[in-house]
């Protein structure tokens, strides 16, 4: 038993025990590294005012990535996905190759061209939940869980979730535990290390 004991409290006593230190993983979150130059974010990297885009610091490398946003305040707002080669400062965004964005009139812009549009009775409001699917072809839009059916494709490269706001808009970033359940197939944002 004493040798028992001795070999436990050995074992522990160096860093060569052989145990691995388990990594947090990141929380993927609004990055303040890449955002516009009057844009506030709060909340832990979830809630975004001012003027300007931000986005995600996790680029959308899986099959099909899911994430929600909720509207906290009415104003001028866009949210979809961007490469980090978006200009951040440019509201409204999808005004070029950089970005493909739901505007809050309801169009989808992506390279100055209108891609698509929400039917006209469902045009988002203060306290609705924007669900936004990509699949790295497609992005379609979902309005308090149910599909829009307004698909929009057009953007390459790597992307990242992208919100913009100005005009007294708040929107609050949801990258996990959402309101509405995905749709099946798709899932969080992973980050790259969290896929294999």
């Amino acid at each position: 038993m004493a040798a028992l004991v001795s070999c436990c409290f050995s074992c522990c006593e160096d860093n060569n025990s052989g145990h691995v230190t388990l990594k947090e993983m990141p929380t993927v979150q609004l990055d303040t590294h890449h955002m516009g130059t009057d844009v506030v974010i709060v909340k832990s990297g979830r809630r975004i005012c001012g003027t300007g885009g931000c986005i995600a610091n996790a680029p959308l490398h899986q099959n099909k990535s899911y994430f929600e946003f909720k509207i906290q305040s009415a104003g001028v707002w866009g949210v979809g996905v961007a490469t980090q080669k978006a200009n951040l400062n440019q509201i409204p965004m999808g005004r070029d190759l950089h970005s493909l964005v739901l505007r809050q009139d309801g169009t989808v812009y992506h390279n100055n061209e209108e891609k698509n549009r929400l039917p006209a009775n469902s045009l988002p409001q203060e306290g609705d939940i924007v669900g936004v699917t990509y699949d790295h072809v497609e992005l379609n839009l979902y309005l308090n869980g149910k599909n829009m059916n307004c698909p929009a494709s057009g953007i390459r490269g790597t992307v990242y979730p992208v919100v913009y706001v100005d005009d007294s808009a708040i929107l609050d970033c949801q990258f996990s535990d959402f309101y509405h359940p995905p749709p099946q197939g798709y899932q969080k944002i992973l980050f790259e290390q969290q896929i294999f």
